[in-house]
């Protein structure tokens, strides 16, 4: 896994905009196309705004959800809500929301993943617990190996769907940007590939670690 170290959460905001921005024109380039797959939470918002400024070809991208909470559309909850208004508007037509309303959500997920290319690149963030995606402690999803999209139980008050761990190490590459100062422990874990958070299991192709110094914990901030 290749690391970089940022100043602060901007600075891994910015670079992570330009490594997603260059591997979209990459991919562009030599297959006509770019799928990506982002995350939720709130560290990711200001990378998707930063992305908008970099020139792309919206038109020749996909845009995928790593995870998704289950409540009402335009509810404050949704990371689609957050996504849809950081990113610029030209990028909306290429946003393919997780089906979190769909009255069965595992026929939902079923049918999210069988339209799920080959993902050129999945943007990960990193939990204090040490979940990643909505991969969380304790729940039976970290087990699902037989589909790539699975519904989780209730965690923080809501249920939610994800990317499992094969979709994710499918993927071409993957884009960790972790950031926040109670990231410290939970990242040194993920780094060391301990299985006893669900990030540390997690067994990418080719990896990238964006962390603001402060998420090292403060020997390095």
């Amino acid at each position: 896994m290749t690391e970089e170290v940022l100043a602060d959460a901007e600075a891994a905001a910015a670079r992570g905009a330009e490594l997603i921005a260059a591997a979209a024109r990459s991919a562009i380039g030599d297959r006509a196309g770019f799928a990506l797959a982002v995350s939720g939470g709130h560290a990711p918002w200001r990378m998707f705004e930063l992305l908008g400024s970099h020139d792309l070809d919206w038109d020749a991208i996909e845009l995928f959800q790593v995870d998704e909470r289950v409540a009402p559309e335009g509810d404050d909850d949704r990371n689609l809500t957050h996504l849809l208004a950081s990113l610029p508007p030209a990028a909306h037509p290429s946003v393919r929301p997780m089906p979190v309303d769909a009255a069965d959500l595992e026929l939902g997920a079923a049918h999210y993943g069988e339209g799920l290319p080959a993902l050129d690149l999945v943007h990960l963030g990193l939990g204090p617990d040490g979940h990643t995606a909505s991969l969380v402690p304790g729940d039976p999803v970290l087990e699902v190996r037989d589909r790539p999209v699975a519904v989780t139980g209730p965690y923080q008050g809501r249920q939610r769907m994800t990317l499992t761990y094969p979709a994710i190490e499918a993927a071409r590459s993957v884009l960790w940007l972790v950031t926040g100062d109670d990231k410290a422990e939970a990242l040194a874990k993920m780094k060391a590939g301990d299985p006893s958070v669900p990030a540390g299991r997690l067994r990418p192709k080719h990896a990238t670690l964006l962390a603001s110094a402060e998420a090292l914990g403060p020997d390095t901030a």
